[in-house]
């Protein structure tokens, strides 16, 4: 599905329209959550999530550029976990994330869920906006491996 969100910018859910090696360094190289990341677990993340990709211009039409990425990773019955969130840093400051995660949370596969979770360093005030909250730490464990794809 191709969204049209504003001055020719568009979200596909397609995930042939995606540009793996935008997403790929991106994540690999810039990301804080994923640094390191190997191709090989980024393909089958993406393979097993709902994705969301932004582009300038329409990828039907052939005409576009990925700019931003976005994978919802769901049962899509009650639960869903936001990863991987970007908009690349020479189209930040327009509105594209606010887009992007407006369409997220809207998406008809979710519409169900109970709850939706991420995780963020700097972006809170975003989240908050489409209602994203503080969690309870009391209720939250985790098991956590934050520099698993760092070379040693």
């Amino acid at each position: 599905m191709i969204i049209p969100i504003k001055d020719g910018f568009t979200i596909s859910t397609n995930k042939n329209d995606l540009d793996i090696n935008v997403i790929y360094n991106f994540l690999h190289n810039e990301a804080y959550w994923s640094k390191g990341i190997p191709m090989t677990i980024l393909e089958d993340s993406i393979q097993n999530s709902i994705c969301f990709g932004v582009f300038n211009g329409n990828p039907q039409e052939g005409n576009a550029k990925q700019v931003g990425f976005a994978r919802l990773i769901t049962d899509l019955a009650t639960f869903a976990y936001l990863a991987d969130v970007f908009i690349l840093p020479s189209y930040r400051g327009i509105g594209l994330s606010k887009c992007l995660v407006e369409q997220i949370v809207n998406y008809s596969g979710i519409k169900n869920v109970r709850k939706i979770v991420l995780a963020t360093l700097d972006a809170h005030d975003l989240y908050s906006k489409y209602g994203f909250t503080p969690v309870d730490p009391e209720r939250y464990m985790e098991i956590s491996h934050p520099n698993i794809y760092m070379q040693k």
